[in-house]
């Protein structure tokens, strides 16, 4: 539908006259669009994105979210000598100082953020260096945030990252097999039941405090990394709809699942995929040096271990998606979420095979 954007964005602290308005990016979650104001002769972008209410139920705690952590962002930006309307996410609020409106005629709810300039984002990555940057990103969102108080952010997705509790999904999943295709996946199943140790690790060490709770990202994909269109280095991470408190091994753990991997990760030739420990040395290389001192000696230990713990929840996922009759993840093909389980269980055996490298490499750093 058509919305309003002069009165949108004139709802917001931009002084100046709105040009026009248009759809921007190749987001699937909010509607994106690209701003351009006219402030004083100067063109100015901003981008303005209309939030998906019907996913994110409680917005007025998902923008308190993204509120705290963009403060706090810049603040650290600021006091390292930074630019931080370039290097971190940043909101414009609203003429009464909110960090969103709720437009009446469109039933929407809308924010804006300041244009990041002179910055890309790939979709996927083309090179190792893209791979080696997105790792600098993570790393350094992590650092930046070290000292914030996770506990204070809404848990958007809840029990998102809790292991213990997917396990008991997959169960129930597997106990009602609705559909009668537990039969054609006992490899599988074993698989996962054989592994059920792995769940509460990471769970219990948050639980216990022995692992501090901080702020995770949770879509910690390449096109959430801004990189500079000249240099290619890393300005900034976006996307910070997801951020909950967890871990930072969730992380780290997930931007290795799928960045560790040449193949997609719904191939059916399991020959195609591999886990690459080239790549992990990579990305271990970039997100250590970036993280520095603030990591801990539990949370270090336990990096590797977190690479094979994501992989095994996501399959897991897949998994029991299957014998709920692929209700959650989107499939074009029969027998599509049994190949995602697969890959990812294929790279479990692979990790799990080379395991003490990967400890090795991250002692490296």
């Amino acid at each position: 539908m058509a919305y309003d954007f002069k009165k949108i964005v004139g709802s917001f602290a931009i002084d100046g006259e709105l040009m026009r308005c248009e759809r921007y990016g190749e987001g699937h979650i909010n509607e994106t669009y690209l701003a351009e104001v006219n402030e004083g002769g100067k063109t100015v972008n901003y981008i303005v994105q209309k939030i998906n209410s019907n996913l994110f139920k409680n917005v007025d705690k998902l923008m308190n979210n993204i509120r705290l952590v963009t403060e706090f962002n810049r603040e650290e930006i600021r006091r390292r000598g930074g630019n931080p309307d370039r290097e971190s996410l940043s909101l414009v609020y609203t003429k009464t100082g909110a960090p969103y409106i709720y437009d009446e005629e469109s039933g929407g709810y809308f924010r804006i953020y300041i244009f990041i300039t002179d910055a890309v984002a790939y979709q996927v990555v083309e090179k190792p260096e893209h791979f080696y940057q997105s790792a600098v990103a993570f790393g350094d969102f992590a650092n930046l945030l070290a000292q914030f108080d996770a506990t204070q952010l809404y848990e958007v997705l809840p029990d998102f990252h809790n292991t213990a509790k997917r396990f008991r999904d997959f169960e129930n999943s597997l106990n009602a097999d609705k559909l009668g295709r537990a039969k054609n996946v006992r490899k599988e199943i074993d698989f996962v039941l054989k592994r059920k140790d792995y769940c509460s690790r990471i769970v219990d060490l948050l639980k216990s405090g022995k692992m501090p709770t901080k702020v995770t990202h949770n879509d910690t994909k390449l096109n959430n990394v801004m990189l500079d269109a000249k240099t290619g280095k890393y300005v900034a991470v976006i996307d910070l709809d997801t951020i909950m408190a967890g871990s930072i091994c969730y992380d780290f753990g997930d931007s290795i699942r799928f960045g560790c991997n040449p193949a997609a990760e719904d191939e059916p030739d399991l020959g195609k995929v591999n886990f690459s420990i080239e790549l992990f040395e990579t990305y271990v290389k970039g997100y250590l040096t970036a993280l520095g001192g603030s990591v801990t000696a539990v949370e270090k230990e336990n990096l590797a271990f977190g690479a094979i713990l994501m992989t095994y929840e996501c399959g897991m996922r897949f998994l029991a998606d299957y014998l709920d009759g692929d209700v959650y993840f989107r499939t074009h093909r029969a027998g599509q979420n049994v190949d995602r389980c697969r890959t990812q269980f294929k790279l479990i055996e692979d990790m799990e095979k080379c395991y003490d490298k990967m400890c090795e490499i991250v002692n490296k750093y």
